[in-house]
């Protein structure tokens, strides 16, 4: 990465990259498309004092040991934000992988709105699936319920719109598309995202440590389900 020393050249910059959150948390906000490569950086720095990173579509929540660390990380922090934000976003994926390798998951590609997004996109469904399978996936951040990550591609070639209505019900394990992001319902919930597929993974187990399959800034690669018959 490029050199992270440079400072925000004053306050009111400051204020627009980092914002209070209680006095013992801040909430950054990079440009959008460096929200990965922020995150990566502070877990790669182990700043002392911090004890969680949590990132979001377009900020990351950095949480520390008390209002004392604040106060002393708060210019570090701050000079990491503006640095990170002047950088080349060619590096988004450099050490964002809590685990290493991706998580593989089979999926069945049987999904209801298959042909329908195959259309918006003006593909087979056979070519989704090669585009859907042929994509390392990045978790950007984790919401919605326990679980359910948010997978960005590099390319965003499988981007589509949510469903003009909702459904009710959403079964666990549905492998989904929407607004340029790929997902697993951990759970029945209802739900707006295009269904393309489902898998027999469970995504998020109390008892597993850690309970979450995909974690932010984890890989994630689908495996066609049926090339294995």
């Amino acid at each position: 990465m490029s050199e992270l020393s440079r400072a925000p050249r004053n306050r009111n910059e400051a204020s627009r990259v980092l914002r209070p959150a209680g006095d013992r948390a801040f909430l950054c906000t990079p440009n959008p498309a460096q929200v990965a490569e922020l995150a990566a950086e502070l877990r790669e720095r182990s700043l002392p004092g911090v004890v969680d990173l949590l990132p979001a579509a377009e900020t990351v929540l950095v949480t520390l040991d008390s209002p004392e660390s604040a106060y002393r990380l708060r210019s570090e922090i701050e000079q990491l934000v503006a640095a990170v934000n002047e950088a080349d976003s060619g590096n988004v994926s450099r050490g964002t992988s809590p685990g290493g390798d991706p998580v593989q998951i089979p999926v069945h590609y049987d999904g209801p709105d298959l042909p329908e997004v195959a259309d918006a996109l003006g593909m087979r469904t056979d070519e989704v699936v090669a585009a859907h399978t042929g994509t390392v996936w990045r978790c950007a951040f984790v919401g919605f319920a326990p679980g359910f990550g948010y997978l960005e591609s590099p390319d965003g070639r499988l981007a589509v719109a949510r469903r003009a209505i909702s459904r009710t019900r959403i079964p666990a394990g549905s492998v989904a598309l929407a607004g340029g992001y790929s997902a697993v319902y951990p759970r029945e919930s209802p739900g707006g995202w295009q269904l393309i597929g489902r898998t027999e993974l469970v995504m998020w187990v109390t008892e597993r440590d850690p309970p979450a399959l995909i974690r932010a800034g984890g890989l994630v690669r689908f495996v066609d389900a049926a090339a294995d018959r």
